[in-house]
C-alpha cells in the first residue's frame, strides 16, 4: 500500500483486514485481502481459477470497490451477511406480529445488515383495538421499541445497526412522525422519511385539502400545503425527515409486475420490497482518468466497460456466496438476484478532466459515463443469463416494458429479449465514505469533494497526539504535478461553495441512468431562506429524483469540522437522529466539550462535586448520589460517581455500577450515552412517579441525576432551548445568537465553529455526506442513524 495516504492504510487495518478474535492479523498485507476476497467471489464459478486473478486485478488497482461488508466478510468463514441492505417484512397490525417483526429485525442487525421498515401499516394512535377495550398507541410507540432494541444490538464489526422508518403522507399520525425528532434523544437509531405520493404533490401544487386515512376511515382533513410546509420546516430545522417519492419508485421499478415497494434501506439508495435484499459495489471513476489535468484528459471508457462486466459477475456471485439472517431474505435475493452497482470518485474524475461540478459540461459527462455503466451492466447480466440462467421471476414481456429497460440501447434490449437477464435490477449509487477513504481518499459516490485538505489528529498508543494533513486524491495529484504555489483552478469546488441547485441537477443527471436510487446529501447554506429551501425539494421532484435529502447547518445539528482555511469552506456535520447533548454543547461553544483519551486520568487530591438525594418508593431509605468533577482547560466534566444508602439491598450492584460509570468518565470521549442508557432501563415491576413525572426504574432515576448534574456544570444544554431556537429559525421568527468565534474568524467559517465529536475517536471530524456520518479523523462511518 505504498504511495497512498496513511489514512487509507489505517482504514484497511481497522475495517477490512482479516484478524483473529484476539486481533492477530491473518491478512498480512493488503494483497492478502485482495486474494481472499477475489477467491471467495470466484468460488461459485465453474472455473474459479480463471476468474480469481481477473477479480484480484480490478480490486488491487482500486478500480472496483465492493462494499465494506464484502471486503471485511468474504472468505473469512464468519457468520455475517455480505449484503448491506434489507427491508423487512410487512408489519401486520397485530401485537404478536409486531413483536415477531422486532425479532426478525434483531437477527438481521446481529449479522450486520441495515434495515428499513414501513410503519404505515400500524393503526394510528387512539384508534380502537377490538376485543381488548383499549386504544392503540400508534406506530411511533412501536418505533420507540425498535429504537431501544437497536441500542442493544452490536452488528458485525462492532457497528451498531442502522434503521430507516417510513410513514405515508396520508397516515393519521404523520404530523407526530414529522415532529418526532424535535425531542432530543428520541428515535436516535432511525432515519425518518415521509412516503410522498404523486397525488399529494398535486394537492400541494393546487392548494387542495388532504385527507389523513387509515383503512376506510378518514380521521381528519388538512390543507396539503400546510402538511408540506410542516415537513419542510422540520428538515430545515434539524435535517429530518427526508422525502421519498414513492409512486415514482414503483412506477419505474423493473419488477413492478412482481412486487410493491414502501420502504428503503437506511440511506435510501435501495428501495426494496418486503424482505428485499441488495448488495453494493462501486466503480472508481477517478482511477480511470487518463492524462489528468491535460487538454486530452478523459475517462478510459474501454476499461470502464471491462470493469462493469467484471463487477456484475463478481456481485452476482456474492448472491450465492453470502449468508442471510432470514430464510425469507435468502429467497428474495435468489429469486430476483438484485445488485447495486454504482460509482464513486465522480467529483475527482471531473476535476481530473478539468470540469467544474454542477456545470452543464459536468452534467453531460456524468450522463455519458453513467449511461455507459447502465448499458454495460445490463449487457453483462444478459450474457450471464445466457451462461447461467435468468433470475427465476423473469417475465420477458413485463420486464421489457419497464421504463428503465425501454431506455437501454437497442442491442442491449435485444440481448435481454433473447437470453433474459441474470439480475432484475443492477444499478444504485450508495454511500462510499469509508471505501473511498480506503481508495486513496477519492471523492465519495457522486458527491462533490467535501474538503480538499484538513488536519487529522491521530491518537498514539502512549496517549500523545500527532497531527497530520489529509488531502483529497485529485488535490494531491494536482499539487504533485504543479507544485504547492499554483493557485487552484476554478474547477476545484467543494460541497459548501456549490449552490443547492447545482447539487440537485447532478443528482437528477445520475438518476436518469440508475434503476434503484441514490444516496446523496444536498448541502444548503445556513442563511438560505425557508422558501428557497422548499424550492430545492420541488426542483428535485420536477427533475425526476426519487427522493431528496438536504443538510443545512442549524442550532440543533450544528456545523463544521476544522479544515484548512485556504483550501476548504464551512462544512455541515450531523449525527443522523437527535444528537447527544454533549455533542450539541460542543457545537455551541459551551463548557464541557468532549475530551478523548487512551489512558484514564489520574485523580487529583481534591475534586469539586455535588451530592443529590433520591427517594425510591420501594426503599425505606434515601439514596445519596455524589458526582465529582475534574477541571480541564477551565471546564468541568464528571470524573467519578458514588452512591450511598442505608438500604443494603442495592449495595452490590450500586458499587459495581458506580465503578463502571467512573471508569467511563475517566476515559473521556462522548459520555452522554451513559445518561441515555440508564434512562432507557425499564423495571418490569414498574417504575415510580417522581416530581410529577414517571420514571421507569431506579436506574433511570440515577440517569436523571447524572443528566441534571451535567446540565448544571454546563456539559449538557437544556434541550428545550435548542428545539425552540431551531423552530424559530425554521419559521423565520427571528434571529438567534451565534457562539462566540475566535478573534479574526469570519461568521460561519471553520475557525468560528465547533465540529461534532466522532463517537469512536472523540475528535471533531464528523461530517454528513450521502445521508451518512463519516469521521475524517479515524474513518468511522455510520450509514443511517
Amino acid at each position: 500500500m505504498s504511495g497512498i495516504a496513511a489514512i487509507s492504510q489505517q482504514i484497511w487495518d481497522m475495517k477490512y483486514r482479516f484478524k483473529t478474535a484476539d486481533g492477530e492479523p491473518i491478512d498480512r498485507t493488503v494483497d492478502d485481502t485482495w486474494m481472499r476476497v477475489a477467491a471467495a467471489l470466484a468460488a461459485p464459478e465453474a472455473e474459479p481459477q480463471d476468474w480469481a486473478p481477473r477479480f484480484e486485478d480490478a480490486l488491487s488497482r482500486f478500480e472496483f470497490l465492493p462494499a465494506g461488508r464484502i471486503l471485511a466478510g468474504a472468505g473469512t468463514g464468519r457468520s455475517v451477511t455480505l449484503f448491506n441492505c434489507f427491508v423487512m417484512g410487512t408489519i401486520e397490525d397485530d401485537l404478536g406480529a409486531i413483536f415477531a417483526a422486532l425479532r426478525e429485525a434483531a437477527l438481521t442487525m446481529q449479522q450486520g445488515g441495515g434495515i428499513g421498515y414501513d410503519f404505515s401499516t400500524i393503526r394510528p394512535k387512539g384508534a380502537p383495538v377490538k376485543g381488548v377495550g383499549a386504544d392503540a398507541s400508534g406506530p411511533l410507540s412501536f418505533m420507540d421499541v425498535w429504537d431501544s432494541m437497536c441500542r442493544t444490538i452490536m452488528s458485525a464489526g462492532a457497528r451498531r445497526g442502522a434503521m430507516m422508518a417510513t410513514l405515508r403522507c396520508d397516515h393519521p399520525d404523520i404530523e407526530d412522525f414529522i415532529d418526532a425528532k424535535r425531542e432530543p434523544g428520541r428515535l436516535r437509531n432511525f432515519n425518518l422519511s415521509v412516503l410522498v405520493t404523486d397525488a399529494f404533490m398535486d394537492a400541494v401544487k393546487a392548494d387542495k385539502p388532504w385527507p389523513l386515512v387509515f383503512g376506510d376511515r378518514v380521521y381528519r382533513v388538512l390543507r396539503a400545503r400546510d402538511l408540506w410546509d410542516r415537513i419542510m420546516q422540520a428538515t430545515y430545522a434539524y435535517a429530518e425527515p427526508g422525502v421519498i417519492f414513492i409512486d415514482r419508485i414503483n412506477e419505474r421499478n423493473n419488477l413492478r409486475y412482481a412486487e410493491d415497494i414502501s420502504a428503503t434501506n437506511p440511506c435510501g439508495e435501495q428501495p426494496l420490497p418486503p424482505y428485499g435484499a441488495c448488495l453494493l459495489g462501486s466503480i472508481n471513476l477517478a482511477a480511470l482518468v487518463r492524462d489528468a489535468f491535460e487538454e486530452t484528459a478523459r475517462l478510459d471508457t474501454d476499461r470502464l466497460r471491462e470493469l462493469v462486466a467484471l463487477a456484475v459477475r463478481m456481485m452476482d456471485n456474492v448472491v450465492d456466496a453470502s449468508r442471510f439472517p432470514l430464510a425469507e431474505q435468502a429467497h428474495e435475493a435468489r429469486t430476483k438476484r438484485r445488485i447495486g452497482l454504482g460509482v464513486t470518485g465522480l467529483a475527482d474524475a471531473l476535476i481530473l478532466c478539468r470540469v467544474r461540478y454542477g456545470t452543464d459540461k459536468a452534467v453531460a459527462l456524468t450522463e455519458s459515463w453513467l449511461k455507459t455503466v447502465q448499458n454495460e451492466a445490463y449487457r453483462a447480466s444478459a450474457l450471464l443469463a445466457a451462461e447461467k440462467g435468468a433470475f427465476p421471476l423473469f417475465d420477458r414481456d413485463a420486464y421489457l416494458a419497464a421504463p428503465m429497460v425501454q431506455a437501454l440501447d437497442a442491442d442491449v434490449r435485444a440481448l435481454i429479449e433473447q437470453h433474459g437477464i441474470r439480475n432484475a435490477l443492477l444499478t444504485s449509487i450508495a454511500p462510499t465514505g469509508t471505501i473511498s477513504l480506503f481508495a486513496d481518499n477519492v471523492s465519495s459516490g457522486i458527491e462533490p469533494v467535501f474538503s480538499y485538505t484538513y488536519q487529522r489528529t491521530v491518537l498514539m498508543p502512549d496517549g500523545t497526539r500527532r497531527t497530520e494533513e489529509v488531502s483529497d486524491h485529485a488535490y494531491r495529484l494536482f499539487r504533485a504535478k504543479f507544485g504547492a504555489d499554483r493557485p487552484l483552478p476554478d474547477y476545484f469546488v467543494d460541497a459548501q461553495t456549490l449552490s443547492p441547485a447545482e447539487h440537485v441537477v447532478m443528482q437528477a443527471a445520475a438518476q436518469r441512468y440508475v434503476d434503484s436510487s441514490i444516496s446523496k446529501t444536498i448541502n444548503c447554506p445556513e442563511d438560505l431562506p425557508f422558501d428557497a429551501f422548499k424550492d430545492v425539494y420541488r426542483q428535485a421532484y420536477e427533475l425526476g429524483c426519487k427522493g431528496c435529502t438536504t443538510y443545512r447547518p442549524n442550532a440543533v445539528t450544528g456545523s463544521v469540522l476544522t479544515v484548512k482555511k485556504e483550501e476548504a469552506k464551512p462544512a455541515a456535520v450531523s449525527e443522523t437522529g437527535a444528537e447527544t447533548h454533549a455533542e450539541t454543547a460542543a457545537l455551541r461553544g459551551e463548557p464541557g466539550a468532549v475530551v478523548y483519551m487512551t489512558k484514564p486520568l489520574d485523580r487529583p487530591e481534591a475534586l469539586p462535586g455535588e451530592t443529590y438525594k433520591v427517594r425510591w418508593p420501594d426503599s425505606d431509605h434515601a439514596m445519596y448520589i455524589t458526582i465529582n468533577d475534574i477541571i480541564e482547560a477551565g471546564r468541568r466534566r464528571p470524573f467519578e460517581v458514588f452512591i450511598n444508602s442505608k438500604n443494603m439491598e442495592h449495595y452490590a450492584w450500586t458499587v459495581a455500577l458506580t465503578r463502571m460509570i467512573s471508569a467511563v468518565f475517566r476515559r473521556g470521549g462522548d459520555i452522554s450515552f451513559v445518561v441515555e442508557e440508564l434512562k432507557a432501563v425499564f423495571d418490569p415491576r414498574g417504575g415510580a412517579w417522581i416530581g410529577g413525572r414517571y420514571v421507569p426504574s431506579l436506574l433511570a432515576a440515577i440517569g436523571d441525576v447524572i443528566e441534571r448534574h451535567m446540565k448544571a456544570i454546563g456539559m449538557l444544554p437544556e434541550p428545550d432551548t435548542l428545539v425552540a431556537e431551531a423552530a424559530r429559525k425554521a419559521m423565520g421568527d427571528g434571529e438567534t445568537a451565534q457562539p462566540d468565534a475566535p478573534e479574526g474568524a469570519k461568521p460561519g467559517s471553520p475557525q468560528g465553529s465547533r465540529g461534532l465529536q466522532c463517537p469512536k475517536c472523540g475528535q471533531p471530524g464528523l461530517i454528513r455526506q450521502e445521508g451518512c456520518d463519516s469521521c475524517l479523523n479515524c474513518g468511522y462511518s455510520k450509514c443511517g442513524p
